[in-house]
């Protein structure tokens, strides 16, 4: 496959140079586009490789000996989004400073406000409300969208980002995953809050897969 990856990178170019790419937010050109192609493109394999022999994988040894891949929708530049992110400025004593998720299990998750995203996408205005862990620095993002329970998982998909410079972030529905839950109902996952249930369709990350 990787012998690939730079034919697919020359085509997903000429793509972009011949049909443009939407500036959302800060901007985003055809050299950005192409790497974080590239990023999508590696995240999906190392997925695959977790998914096949890690200890932590949702999957049962038995599934793990008939895994040929994770299924997602093909790279879509327009799922892809660079912009400032409103920030909430909370003291820890406020109230609102955690967000109390449900879990599959019916228990409760917390985790730290941390901001709102907002884009556009088929010329609706769209917004998720961003979360950090206590634990991570990471940005997570889980969310809904009309795909649920069609050709994705019904209970809503995951993605996790990293905050860059002035607040910035970026936000790739291309890396959008399922929680482990979807595979084994043995493990706890959070559940994505009703403010981020999208009314459009997200046809791009992590669709539905039979182990």
């Amino acid at each position: 496959m990787r012998r690939n990856a730079p034919l697919f990178l020359l085509l997903l170019g000429i793509l972009i140079l011949v049909k443009g790419v939407p500036a959302y937010g800060g901007g985003i050109d055809g050299a950005f586009i192409a790497a974080q192609a590239q990023k999508v493109q590696d995240w999906r394999k190392e997925r695959d490789v977790f998914f096949k022999s890690h200890q932590r994988s949702p999957l049962t040894p038995d599934q793990k000996i008939h895994f040929k891949g994770l299924k997602y929708y093909s790279f879509d530049p327009k799922y892809v989004f660079s912009d400032q992110i409103q920030r909430y400025i909370l003291n820890i004593n406020n109230p609102q400073y955690y967000a109390t998720f449900l879990t599959n299990k019916g228990t409760n998750k917390r985790y730290i406000r941390y901001g709102r995203f907002r884009f556009q996408l088929e010329g609706k205005d769209c917004s998720l409300e961003v979360f950090k862990s206590i634990l991570s620095d990471n940005l997570f993002i889980p969310f809904k969208d009309k795909t649920n329970g069609k050709e994705t998982y019904e209970a809503g998909r995951y993605i996790e980002t990293e905050i860059l410079n002035d607040y910035k972030m970026v936000l790739d529905f291309n890396m959008g995953y399922f929680p482990s839950c979807a595979y084994n109902d043995k493990f706890v996952c959070a559940l994505p809050p009703k403010e981020n249930s999208l009314s459009v369709e997200i046809r791009a990350g992590e669709k539905n897969y039979k182990p």
